[in-house]
């Protein structure tokens, strides 16, 4: 029997939208947090991208949990089991001991203490024997390949799926921290509702994210780049028939205007915080947008026109966090900001 296999590392991403677990620095899981009960028994049925496909279609014997809402867990219980089953998808093989496991887990920076015990607490159930927590916007800027050792300021803001995170960082540790509580599932709502109120279609939560992937845009002016129109299907609010509405980017454009000028002045008040040779390092080195909020078409050339310094798309935003937490798990006695 092979004593020393017992020990496993693995660093996660535990976000509202998804869950992202890696493990020797590859990514091996990547996906939808949600979980699925059953009623009677809470029993779990399925896991991630599985209970997702059922999300918004359940009978009455089974529902369907998101247990993170903003970015912290909303459902302590339904978060421990979504944790176990996703860990699992990580073991494939039948030992005869559940190893125990060293994890880094990424956290929102505007954590309170009740939330971080909840999150410890949920790792510990789900196995982890040593547990450490991360910053996001810290994990996202390590993931980007910033050195965030250096005596330098470097401003990321990591827009996820229940919260946005903006950190001025410098000298591994964060000086100025914004989290705003507007993030990807705010603009999913904005579609719902502009969808209801404009042209009189009910569209499910999945449906809304569709349009959202397929036409959302920050910009009513794209240009050559801008999307196909994206015809939605659904019943009309009043008769009930069924209807098709052809939607394109620039309504779309303006119905998350309000959502996405919240997240400018976050970043506003976020610079004014920022002590002035800081900001300079800033204007010089541009900030970085990261997490799934950073695909909204045009969002970065709205946020450099608006705030006059240049903003980059990191090269695969989705996964900036879960790559930084993976660096983090290689080198958590280097790293003195790990908690």
């Amino acid at each position: 029997m092979k004593w020393f296999s017992l020990n496993k590392e693995i660093a996660i991403d535990l976000g509202t939208a998804n869950t992202i677990i890696l493990s020797n620095g590859k990514i091996v899981v990547d996906q939808p947090s949600v979980v699925a009960l059953d009623r009677r028994t809470d029993r779990m049925i399925a896991v991630g991208e599985r209970a997702k496909l059922m999300h918004e279609k359940t009978n009455s014997d089974i529902r369907t949990v998101r247990p993170l809402r903003d970015g912290v867990i909303a459902n302590f219980d339904a978060c421990e089991k979504m944790m176990r089953g996703l860990i699992k998808m990580v073991h494939t093989g039948r030992g005869i001991f559940s190893p125990s496991m060293r994890m880094v887990i990424g956290v929102p920076s505007g954590s309170t203490e009740v939330e971080l015990r909840a999150v410890r607490d949920s790792a510990e159930h789900a196995g982890g024997r040593e547990v450490y927590l991360i910053y996001e916007p810290m994990a996202a800027a390590i993931g980007i390949g910033l050195d965030v050792l250096a005596p330098e300021g470097n401003m990321v803001v990591d827009i996820g799926g229940g919260s946005t995170e903006i950190a001025v960082i410098s000298l591994g540790g964060i000086v100025v921290n914004k989290s705003q509580r507007v993030a990807g599932d705010d603009l999913t709502m904005d579609i719902q509702e502009y969808m209801s109120r404009q042209h009189n279609v009910k569209v499910s939560e999945r449906m809304a994210e569709r349009i959202k992937i397929n036409v959302g845009a920050a910009l009513t002016d794209l240009g050559d780049q801008g999307p196909e129109d994206y015809v939605v299907y659904g019943p009309n609010r009043i008769t009930g028939l069924p209807m098709e509405v052809p939607v394109c980017y620039q309504e779309i454009a303006h119905c998350l205007e309000k959502t996405i000028a919240k997240i400018e002045t976050a970043v506003l008040s976020a610079l004014e915080a920022t002590p002035p040779e800081l900001y300079a390092d800033i204007v010089h080195n541009g900030i970085w947008l990261t997490g799934g909020g950073a695909y909204l078409r045009g969002l970065d050339k709205r946020l450099t026109d608006k705030i006059n310094i240049p903003f980059h798309v990191a090269d695969d935003p989705l996964h900036s966090v879960a790559k930084g937490t993976g660096v983090a798990l290689k080198n958590i006695h280097k790293f003195s900001f790990l908690m």
